[in-house]
């Protein structure tokens, strides 16, 4: 196991990182009427606005990884997406990884390694980091979400998965900022000690996205694990 696998790919389901056990049990409950009840939040109509209004967009981002022992692991990259579900993920510094998903299945490419894990995107976005930036707009469904005091201009939120099993898949809580509608970080706690901060910059709003941004051909050789 690859102590370098990228942490938003263990987010999506411990998967990844950590041997990809099923998330496709997850139940869906009525979150959305939760967090209407609760009043307004601020920072929300930004997240939905960004989650209906922005269907495509590409980026690049850093992400810094806190382990319990104080330890910090860095990585930079690139990103985009196409709702609903087509997203490419893209390591290029200190090492290359990439992770792409087209739609229906989940690839997950450590060039080092010369491996390819294939999943189903059914089975692994469910309640995750990755719902919220790459789903569609059923991410209330999901999760409980609460105001945080805003960072300087930026509106930011917390949620908290509410089924109880994307907890114990290594997932406790995230949070979110956002500016002019746009995700400007986002900080993910797993159950293993493990914060990673995320932050966000050059988005491009609804881009243009080929198609072939979002295939991936298996290389040759390469050790294919289907899960």
């Amino acid at each position: 196991m690859n102590p370098r696998r990228c942490f938003l790919t263990g987010a999506l389901s411990r998967s990844l990182a950590l041997a990809l056990p099923a998330s496709g049990a997850l139940a869906l409950v009525a979150g959305a009427r939760n967090v209407r009840a609760q009043g307004a939040v601020p920072g929300l109509e930004q997240l939905r606005e960004f989650m209906t209004g922005a269907r495509s967009a590409r980026g690049e981002f850093e992400q810094k990884t806190l382990k319990s022992s104080g330890a910090a692991d860095a990585t930079s990259g690139s990103f985009a997406f196409v709702r609903p579900g087509k997203f490419r993920w893209e390591v290029r510094k200190p090492f290359s990884q990439l992770m792409v998903s087209d739609g229906s299945q989940l690839f997950f490419y450590d060039k080092d390694l010369n491996q390819v894990v294939v999943r189903k995107l059914t089975d692994v976005l469910g309640a995750t980091p990755a719902a919220i930036l790459f789903g569609s707009n059923e991410f209330e469904r999901n999760f409980s979400i609460s105001a945080l005091p805003p960072r300087g201009d930026a509106q930011w939120l917390e949620a908290v998965p509410l089924v109880s099993g994307a907890r114990e898949a290594g997932f406790e809580k995230m949070s979110i900022g956002f500016r002019s509608n746009l995700p400007v970080g986002m900080e993910v706690k797993d159950a293993f000690g493990r914060t990673a901060l995320f932050s966000f910059s050059g988005i491009q709003r609804n881009a243009p996205i080929a198609d072939s941004e979002f295939r991936f051909v298996i290389p040759p050789g390469a050790e294919v694990v289907r899960q």
